[in-house]
């Protein structure tokens, strides 16, 4: 019986460990977690959700406050339109932090980065353009584009020195999608370097409707495959959603698959940017407590722990030190709910928005506990101490349990 190491992943002139820690936002891929990939041989990646609110808490700069002292006088008003972010100050967030982690960057692994597509932020497709070309000057390995497929991407950064030098990926949930992609960016003359297929298992927002428990990854990943064979292109698949365990891996690179992407089990590793609080919380968790919802402003299902608390806290909308869900016309399905709740209870001083969640405070704030189907199976990847908690693991420790396991186990912590 084979177990992961036994393949390796070619990207250009790169061998790999097969693995790839998937980017987990707002800073739960943190670069630590990425280092730690890279150095082990595999993938991490590190997100570039919320970026200015990330270097504020890492470097302790001042882009939110100073966004929020700039746009106070409208926090009153539910028109959102006039706030903006400073293209300037996105570019410097995201140097702080890509180059803290490249800088930082031990062993024969690379670290991308991965870009959210659906933080509008008032103004699409320029903040896109500076998060990614910012990225490429930063010295990032790669991009992986998630999250609202925007079927332009490529041409925003193909005049980049970098742009056929840097790994650039998709993810996609359908043969579909990716036709589409592939199709809208075929005069940039460039092909992606891989394309992550994710199912309908995995955490966050899904690229489903709420009839995602009616697909498989196994059989969309077949699917790509078949095509992509038939078209003769030779692009790396990277099978990701509900692989938890080496074995569930090997599947995949035995039928074809070049690498997988995993991050469910990273959640409860020290260095996961969630608190150990929200971790055990994760451990906790049973199947039951697992739910998909449409809460997410942007649109799409998301997966979700349904004790967290966004869901139902109807707080006012923080667009003025956050806003990254505005869309062009500077609206967001949250604050029409948030307005309309507002409405119906004149006076109140708390109220109850059940349909939608402010998801940029939120997150930022670690309360939206998103997360993979098999999260109610972390509780069997460790041991629990005397005082009831759960031992909270290394990212090695995941990492090389990816790597060697077989026989569908998983190795305890010492």
């Amino acid at each position: 019986m084979k177990c992961v190491d036994d393949f390796r992943l070619r990207l250009g002139k790169h061998e790999l460990v097969p693995i790839m820690v998937g980017g987990m936002g707002v800073d739960i891929s943190t670069v630590a977690l990425s280092l730690e990939a890279a150095r082990l041989g595999g993938i991490g990646h590190i997100s570039d959700a919320m970026v200015p609110t990330v270097t504020d808490r890492r470097f302790n700069t001042k882009f939110v406050k100073d966004k929020l002292k700039q746009y106070k006088f409208n926090v009153e008003n539910a028109d959102k339109s006039v706030v903006k972010f400073d293209l300037d100050i996105l570019a410097e967030a995201t140097r702080l932090h890509v180059g803290s982690a490249m800088e930082a960057k031990k062993g024969d692994g690379l670290i991308f980065i991965n870009c959210m597509e659906k933080l509008t932020m008032n103004a699409p497709k320029e903040t896109l353009r500076v998060r990614m070309q910012t990225a490429m000057d930063a010295g990032i390995d790669g991009i992986t584009l998630a999250a609202g497929l925007h079927l332009g991407s490529f041409s925003l950064i193909e005049d980049h020195p970098r742009f056929r030098d840097v790994k650039l990926g998709i993810i996609v949930s359908s043969l579909r999608a990716l036709q589409l992609f592939l199709k809208k960016s075929s005069r940039t003359g460039r092909l992606p370097d891989y394309v992550v297929v994710e199912g309908p298992l995995a955490g966050g927002h899904l690229g489903f409707g709420m009839d995602w428990a009616e697909y498989d990854l196994a059989t969309i990943v077949a699917e790509i495959r078949a095509w992509m064979q038939a078209e003769q292109l030779d692009i790396p698949l990277i099978p990701a959603g509900g692989i938890f365990t080496g074995s569930d891996a090997v599947g995949f690179l035995e039928n074809g698959a070049s690498a997988v992407q995993v991050a469910t089990r990273f959640t409860v590793t020290r260095e996961c940017g969630l608190p150990e609080k929200v971790q055990q919380e994760y451990f906790k968790a049973t199947e039951d407590d697992i739910e998909v919802n449409q809460l997410s402003p942007t649109g799409y299902p998301m997966r979700m722990i349904k004790s967290c608390p966004a869901i139902g806290d109807g707080i006012r909308p923080n667009c003025e030190a956050y806003g990254y869900l505005l869309d062009a016309n500077g609206s967001c399905s949250y604050i029409q709910a948030y307005n309309r709740e507002v409405a119906a209870h004149p006076g109140e001083r708390r109220i109850k928005v059940m349909d939608k969640t402010c998801l940029c405070t939120h997150m930022r704030n670690f309360d939206c506990w998103t997360c993979g189907q098999y999260t109610y199976r972390l509780k069997d990847t460790t041991r629990r101490n005397e005082d009831g908690s759960y031992q909270i693991l290394s990212a090695e420790h995941v990492f090389k349990d990816y790597q060697f396991s077989k026989d569908g186990k998983v190795a305890l912590p010492d």
